[in-house]
């Protein structure tokens, strides 16, 4: 007879956490606490659960020294404290070699402080909650929803991307089922999906997550892409979230659907409105238009990411906003009657690569300045802008995002609303960080590769992503 695995999630506070994990009933016997290092990929250490409670209280310290992006060696201590909210337990039992011995283990994110007690000014997490804090304090909405679309390929490994099948958007394919179970997986630890299907690109996957608010939701994406790799492992596969693993196929985004909400309200929707959008909606929109091209660097972040941002392959190339057109880089869904809570704009140049919390966080500011500065949203394109002629294009204003990393870069560099968003150390530590990426690909590729997947990029990113 299998196992009946008791799920747990929505536990709010420390209390409701240590009676769950302590319970000898659930066997829980480790909590894993992970953060991202500054390019967002996933870090973490586990403690035993009887370690919790002090974890609560003190934060447990660990070496940020051999983090990328994190402190130098002679400021390497830091603590981190395990936030309750994030309390989810993987939806499997453990098995050791002794047919006795069996454990759960717990997952949780959490806040990042110095030894001062102050926060760490280079915590990716710590950024987006410093940024819908000052959403509510400076403008009054309550909440900022999120629903990205996760793409992935799935290869036979992590050395060659070899498609695994001949699909093509919601035709055919194989490995549907590692889709639905990475679902079920999910589901039983509170996190719903909410569309799955097969990608344009041959051995190309979607999933798509049903909104939540921004930090929940970012937590939510840590989880999600260890799950899909998890679950792609133990069938023989590998999965990556690399943007552009294959020439001549199309690459893998990240499309954000995003709202600001007020009073339980979608404060997007007004119904007399063009496109049924309220002002603030059309502001928070220009906004992220406006500074689109300054922005780029934070949501598509590796040299391998403007190998998909190219022309002919569904890519948002093209600074544009329309609702059925999706060369666009933002697309607005059209409204469905009694749907209100539906209205939203998708943002479609992110990458499922990029650090998640510094991306929701960007894209938050750059909507809000819009609304802050009351940004005036340009006339909508409807039309295929890459059949568009070039002197069309100039007319409609239309502008291109960076053509690769080092112009992105150069744009960050020089962006203030970024470098407030990050706050000076994380600003500077990711622009270093980016240049030494630069300066390594630049040794190691030539210039034949300027538009073309090179065999370094393959070595470098698709292990990794």
């Amino acid at each position: 007879m299998q196992e009946r695995i008791k799920d747990f999630h929505g536990l709010g506070t420390e209390a409701e956490v240590l009676e769950a994990a302590r319970n000898p009933e659930n066997r829980i016997e480790f909590v894993r606490i992970m953060f991202t290092d500054i390019l967002g990929r996933p870090m973490d250490f586990s403690i035993p659960v009887s370690e919790l409670e002090r974890a609560f209280g003190e934060g447990k310290g660990f070496d940020g020294s051999s983090v990328e992006g994190f402190v130098r060696i002679e400021e390497s201590d830091l603590v981190i404290v395990p936030d309750p909210r994030t309390f989810r337990v993987f939806p499997w039992t453990y098995q050791g070699f002794d047919p006795a011995v069996t454990w759960r283990e717990a997952i949780m994110f959490g806040d990042i402080y110095q030894p001062d007690g102050n926060h760490y000014p280079g915590d990716s997490r710590y950024v987006l909650k410093r940024t819908l804090e000052r959403m509510k304090s400076e403008f009054g909405f309550a909440d900022f929803k999120c629903g990205p679309e996760m793409e992935f390929f799935i290869f036979p490994d992590d050395q060659t991307p070899v498609p695994t099948d001949s699909g093509g958007y919601f035709f055919a394919g194989r490995h549907g089922e590692v889709r639905k179970e990475i679902q079920l997986l999910l589901k039983k630890m509170g996190i719903e999906p909410e569309y799955d299907h097969h990608e344009v690109a041959h051995g190309q996957h979607e999933i798509d997550l049903r909104y939540q608010n921004a930090l929940d939701m970012a937590d939510i994406i840590m989880v999600f892409r260890y799950m899909a790799k998890k679950v792609a492992r133990m069938h023989g596969l590998y999965l990556t979230f690399m943007p552009k693993p294959i020439n001549g196929q199309n690459g893998s985004g990240m499309h954000v659907h995003q709202s600001l909400w007020r009073n339980g309200h979608n404060a997007f929707f007004e119904k007399e409105a063009p496109y049924h959008l309220s002002s603030e909606a059309r502001h928070y929109t220009a906004g992220i238009i406006h500074h689109a091209r300054e922005v780029c660097a934070i949501f598509s972040q590796w040299i391998n990411s403007y190998k998909r941002l190219i022309e002919g392959y569904e890519a948002p190339v093209y600074i544009a906003w329309g609702q059925k057109n999706r060369s666009a880089y933002i697309r607005v869904p059209e409204y469905q009657p009694g749907k209100e809570k539906a209205t939203r704009i998708e943002l479609r140049s992110p990458d499922p690569g990029c650090n998640i919390y510094l991306a929701l966080a960007t894209m938050l500011s750059a909507g809000l300045d819009g609304i802050k500065n009351r940004l005036e949203l340009p006339e909508p394109v409807e039309e295929n802008i890459y059949h568009m002629s070039s002197s069309k294009q100039k007319k409609a204003g239309i502008q291109v995002l960076p053509r690769n990393l080092q112009e992105a870069v150069r744009l960050v560099e020089k962006s203030q609303l970024v470098r407030e968003t990050l706050g000076e150390q994380l600003h500077e530590k990711f622009i270093a960080n980016k240049r030494k990426e630069i300066e390594d690909y630049l040794q190691n590729v030539p210039d034949e590769f300027d538009k073309q997947v090179s065999p370094y990029e393959i070595k470098r990113y698709l292990p990794m992503l």
